[in-house]
Formats: structure tokens, C-alpha cells, sequence
């Protein structure tokens, strides 16, 4: 009897042992998600007069990817596509990104705008896994309730629920709408003591340390560098060549670059950086107008469908498993990241329904040489773009399409669709019957914002109004 006993707490042992040990092999991931940073104000992508020195040893440590696109050109919509893993039309999430431009006759309103509750998320993916997860900065995915982080996948939360705020406290936050209100988990309103630039990177490395033990997944949604403009002075004094929007921008920069500093310097102090994927990318084209961000030499800027609207930095890290100081060229998708994600943490892809990404592990591992993916569409209203291996056409509903080969024109200045009819109508051949697999979007504008949205969509520049 005695030695049955001995054989079945030696058995429960050892499963107690094998789970412990596959819970240490699963990677941790940390996810930097920056906001409307231009695509040449890193020093890996080119700046040379802006100061990124720790995320660009994290891009030496890595792979860069050099055709990283987000699905839509504005923030809102771009964060529903990544965290869903799919494009954000299928559940017509098409615009959200100024609430109240929205119409009455929109199926939905004002705070109940939001990522449909239906809809999986990364963190509600990674769960089910056994990941502990969070998220801190900016959420921009619906103010209500509901839809709150809290309740879509993320055990911790600190930030604010809208699409922009203060880097530092407002004098009466009582008088705020709740979407520009610093949040810690739900419902507890608590404003910033410092920089929040500094604060979510603080209350990331907490999170990292108190999970150092447990696989974890933290998103660090940083609102830098969207407007408002706000450094600190420390920041801007290390800039007196620059001027104006651009020093400012400068200094809030260097602010981020400190901050996934302190990020990355945690990790390696807890051994953790060889066993974690650090993922860094933006959610759309620097809006050049309003934060001087530099997109070069890419045509366009936030708001639309040229490259300069879609296409954005994009790094991956994992040391135990990827080689360094690499570039990856065929076009991926920020919404890859989810089925990446889930199948690095060991999920089944048989798990993943309706999700448009795809892996990118075989991809980076050099198992697959093809093409993550031969198409890639984006949609606004009537407006719309499809990147068709090395063939992009730009779609308006008052004047001729735009054509482009990528491959050999990355700057979008020869529109060669008189040249190749035929290549026109067959994209939007492709276009169409993409289309035709949407929902119809849940929110549509005022007409007396028509205009606006022409003007943001086509002809940025003479934009002078804030979103």
C-alpha cells in the first residue's frame, strides 16, 4: 500500500513538475503600440535627428520589417484590426475614430460605440492559454462599460478609455467625459502624478515583475506621439537645433524611447529578454500636419490609403528563437500578431476562426519562402485600396482610380493606371468581391462632416481642424 502511495505522489510529481516546465517554455509578450509616429522618426528607419537609441537596439535584436502595414489608417479602426485579428469591416467596424462626427442613423451611438463584444480578443486568446495579461495607455476601442479592457481579455488596466488626453493631470478631472479620464482597473479614476509617458512604463515594469514567474502578455498602448504636443523640459532642452512642432516632437520621442527602455532593461535584469517576443510597432501614418512626423520617403500621411497612411516601423524580437539584425521585405499586417501570438504560446490553429492573419513564425524561421499574403485590402465609406502582390490600386468615388507597382515605385508618384486597364478592373474585380464578405458598417458620418472626411481622406494637408 505504502509503495502505491510513493508511485502516485512520484507520478503527481512529475505531471506538477512537466506543467511548471511548459508553462516556463511559453513565451512572455510585450507588445509596444505607439500613435501616429511617422515612418522616418526612428533612428532604424532613418531619423537622423530625432534620438531612439533603445528601440533601435531592440530592432538590432530583431527582425524589421519593411512592408509592415496597419488595416486602417487611423487609430481606432487600426487597433479593432489588430486586436481582433481580422479585418474590422467583417464586423463593421469601419469608423470610429471621432465619435461625435458619427450619425443618428448609425446602429449605434455615442458611448456605445465600441469593439463588438462578440468579437475575441488577443488578451482573451492568450487567457485561455493561461497567460496573465494587461494593457496601459491608450484603450480607443469604446467608452462604455462593456467594452471596457476589463472585460476583454485584460486582467490589468491602467490608462484612459478615448482616443487622446493630457500627458499630464487636468486641474478639475471631475469635469471630464470619462473617455479623457485616467483610469486604473474599472471604474477607479485616478489621475497621473507624472509624465504618462513615463507612469504606463512604470506600471508595465510592476506587472512584468510581479509575473516574472507565469507566462504574461502586457500591451503598451503609449498615446505618444499623438497631439497634444506636451514634453517635458528636460526632454526639450537636448533638442536646441530643432524648432517648433518638431522639437516638441523631438522630446516626446525621446520621452518613448526612455520609457521601452526601462521596458526592455526590466526584462533583461529578470533574465527574462531571451524568452520574450517584444513586438514594436504604430497604429497608422505620422499626421505630419499636426505633430511635424515624417513619413519619407513614403507619399501620404494618416488618413490615407498611400503608404505613408498604412504602412509603419514594425519590429519583431524573440532572442531564443529568431536571428538578429534582420529585415523581412513581403508585406505583413500588425493583424498577424494575434495568430503569431497564440501559436508561439502553443495554440492550436484550428482554435483561430475567421482570423485574416496568418502565423508569421515559419515566415521569420525561413520555413515558408512564399508570401504571408499575396492580398491586402483597406476601407473607408466608398473609399478603398487592395495591395495585390506588387500591385496597389487606390479606389475614390469622385475621380479615376490610382495604380502603383510598389516594387518599383515606393514613393507612389507614377500612377500607371492608363497605362494597364486591364490590371485596374482586375483589382477592383478583387476589391468587389472583398466587399461582399463585410458587414455594413455600424457607423456612418454626419452629412455635414462629408466634406471633412473628403478632405482628410485625400488632400491631408489642407486639413487644419483637430479630430
Amino acid at each position: 500500500m505504502l509503495s502505491r502511495i510513493k508511485k502516485l505522489c512520484l507520478s503527481l510529481l512529475i505531471i506538477a513538475l512537466s506543467f511548471t516546465a511548459s508553462s516556463q517554455d511559453k513565451p512572455n509578450i510585450v507588445l509596444i503600440f505607439v500613435d501616429d509616429a511617422g515612418y522616418n522618426d526612428f533612428g532604424f528607419q532613418g531619423s537622423d535627428d530625432l534620438k531612439t537609441p533603445h528601440i533601435d537596439k531592440l530592432a538590432k535584436s530583431g527582425v524589421t520589417f519593411k512592408q509592415g502595414y496597419v488595416t486602417d489608417p487611423t487609430c481606432g479602426p487600426s487597433r479593432a484590426g489588430l486586436m481582433t485579428g481580422m479585418y474590422q469591416q467583417k464586423y463593421g467596424y469601419e469608423e470610429i475614430n471621432v465619435v461625435g462626427y458619427m450619425s443618428k442613423n448609425s446602429a449605434l451611438l455615442g458611448e456605445d460605440m465600441g469593439l463588438p463584444v462578440k468579437q475575441k480578443t488577443i488578451a482573451n486568446y492568450l487567457k485561455d492559454l493561461g497567460y496573465k495579461t494587461a494593457i496601459y495607455g491608450k484603450w480607443h476601442l469604446g467608452d462604455a462599460d462593456r467594452y471596457h479592457p476589463t472585460k476583454r481579455g485584460f486582467d490589468e488596466f491602467y490608462g484612459f478609455r478615448g482616443g487622446d488626453r493630457s500627458y499630464y493631470a487636468y486641474n478639475d478631472p471631475d469635469k471630464l467625459h470619462m473617455d479623457k479620464r485616467m483610469e486604473s482597473g474599472f471604474g477607479n479614476y485616478e489621475e497621473p502624478a507624472k509624465y504618462a509617458t513615463d507612469l504606463f512604463a512604470e506600471k508595465t515594469i510592476d506587472f512584468i515583475e510581479k509575473n516574472k514567474d507565469n507566462p504574461f502578455f502586457v500591451m503598451v498602448s503609449f498615446n505618444a506621439v499623438h497631439t497634444p504636443l506636451e514634453s517635458k523640459k528636460e526632454d526639450l532642452e537636448k533638442f536646441p537645433n530643432l524648432i517648433g512642432k518638431r522639437k516638441e516632437l523631438a522630446a516626446m520621442t525621446l520621452a518613448l524611447d526612455r520609457a521601452c527602455g526601462t521596458i526592455l532593461n526590466k526584462l533583461k535584469n529578470l533574465k527574462l529578454d531571451k524568452n520574450t517576443i517584444v513586438v514594436f510597432t504604430n497604429d497608422n501614418g505620422g499626421p505630419t500636419d499636426k505633430n511635424a512626423s515624417i513619413n519619407l520617403p513614403l507619399s501620404g500621411t494618416k488618413s490615407n490609403h498611400l503608404e505613408g497612411g498604412i504602412r509603419v516601423p514594425f519590429v519583431v524580437s524573440w532572442p531564443e528563437k529568431l536571428s538578429k539584425n534582420k529585415t523581412y521585405n513581403y508585406p505583413v499586417s500588425t493583424f498577424d500578431l494575434l495568430p503569431t501570438f497564440y501559436m508561439a504560446a502553443g495554440g492550436k490553429e484550428s482554435d483561430l476562426k475567421n482570423i485574416d492573419g496568418v502565423n508569421l513564425l515559419p515566415y521569420l524561421l525561413g520555413e515558408n519562402k512564399d508570401r504571408p499574403h499575396e492580398t491586402l485590402f483597406w476601407k473607408k465609406d466608398v473609399r478603398a485600396a487592395v495591395r495585390d502582390g506588387d500591385w496597389k490600386l487606390i479606389r475614390f468615388p469622385d475621380r479615376p482610380a490610382m495604380l502603383f507597382n510598389i516594387s518599383e515605385d515606393e514613393k507612389e508618384l507614377k500612377n500607371l493606371a492608363y497605362q494597364h486597364p486591364k490590371k485596374v478592373k482586375e483589382l477592383y474585380k478583387k476589391i468587389f468581391e472583398w466587399e461582399m464578405t463585410l458587414e455594413r458598417p455600424l457607423w456612418l458620418l454626419k452629412r455635414k462632416f462629408e466634406r471633412y472626411d473628403i478632405n482628410r481622406m485625400d488632400d491631408y494637408w489642407n486639413i487644419k481642424n483637430e479630430d
